[in-house]
């Protein structure tokens, strides 16, 4: 097809579907592969199996129906996986919420759907870049790396400076000396590469059970527990999968359900009751706005190339 020609889809969801469900995508205010317009429609720059295609979201508010259209090559590809992006293979049964904060936070957000975008290196890159750096940090190297290596997105996404994520044969040609200038250190360089030398067999995880995704995905040099849940979340919607070693996730979830800050072992005791859906507490956790109070310093950016530290 040709580029210049747009594809178009509507679906109607049988539940009030929310395009907020695709923010978990978003990598910081100016992502170059994501931008939300002055109407609200969400536009995604997005290298699918078929090939690049840009995305363009809109939600209905009279009948909650789903406006999308795409261009590019994997227009078609990218229209289909509309449906799963925004949480229709999510199934939210056998889960009970139990504990009185997840029991009204379900209650206020009875939708609230995990979606998953099939799209495996899409979501492994940017968690790479965000291990042991603060957010700000992480994004400005994202940036970096999409604007400097990454294509212009089809159509009109172009247009909206929507780019998109570089291939993995691109990210395997990028020298050691120019990861440095994007802020890159040598250790989360080094997990990219290795990744996208096995990019292929890495998007071949989808639909695979999430201790074998995690288990394949923890192989690889770089690559830890963090990085994988980010990456399961993401791509396989995986309703189990919990950022241990995170900054902020097992302070917010135990002060949310104990009144007290716990570390990652705290963290994993008081999630077990919830296995196989662990994922959906800090879900509804942070639906909810239940975050701890911040008090103390803000972990600053870095002025030198750090000792590796937790989040891997």
């Amino acid at each position: 097809m040709s580029i210049s020609t747009g594809r178009r889809r509507q679906w109607r969801p049988d539940w009030p579907a929310s395009l907020a469900t695709m923010r978990i995508h978003r990598r910081g205010p100016g992502d170059p592969t994501y931008r939300i317009d002055d109407a609200g429609r969400h536009w995604r720059a997005l290298l699918t199996p078929e090939g690049p295609a840009t995305l363009v979201l809109d939600l209905r508010a009279g009948d909650a129906t789903v406006d999308a259209e795409a261009w590019g090559p994997g227009a078609d590809w990218a229209l289909s996986a509309v449906p799963d992006l925004l949480g229709a293979a999510d199934d939210w049964s056998g889960f009970e919420p139990r504990h009185p904060v997840l029991v009204e936070a379900r209650r206020r957000h009875p939708h609230l759907r995990l979606g998953r975008t099939d799209l495996v290196m899409e979501a492994l890159l940017p968690a790479v870049l965000e291990q042991r750096v603060t957010g700000q940090e992480a994004f400005a190297g994202f940036r970096m790396l999409v604007r400097r290596h990454g294509e212009p997105a089809p159509g009109p996404g172009a247009d909206r400076g929507l780019r998109l994520q570089p291939p993995a044969a691109e990210l395997r040609r990028i020298p050691s000396w120019e990861w440095l200038q994007l802020h890159v250190d040598p250790a989360r360089s080094r997990a990219v590469v290795t990744a996208a030398r096995v990019a292929e067999s890495l998007e071949r995880t989808i639909g695979l059970p999430g201790p074998e995704v995690e288990r394949r995905l923890c192989s690889l040099p770089g690559i830890g527990v963090w990085t994988a849940a980010e990456v399961r979340q993401r791509a396989h919607g995986d309703p189990d999968a919990v950022s241990f070693g995170d900054y902020h996730v097992a302070k917010d979830v135990g002060w949310a359900l104990t009144g007290s800050e716990v570390d990652d072992a705290g963290l994993a005791e008081l999630l077990e009751p919830w296995r196989p859906q662990r994922g959906r507490v800090p879900a509804l956790v942070y639906a909810a706005g239940l975050r701890r109070p911040r008090h103390g310093a803000r972990m600053a950016p870095r002025t030198h190339l750090p000792a590796p530290g937790r989040r891997t």
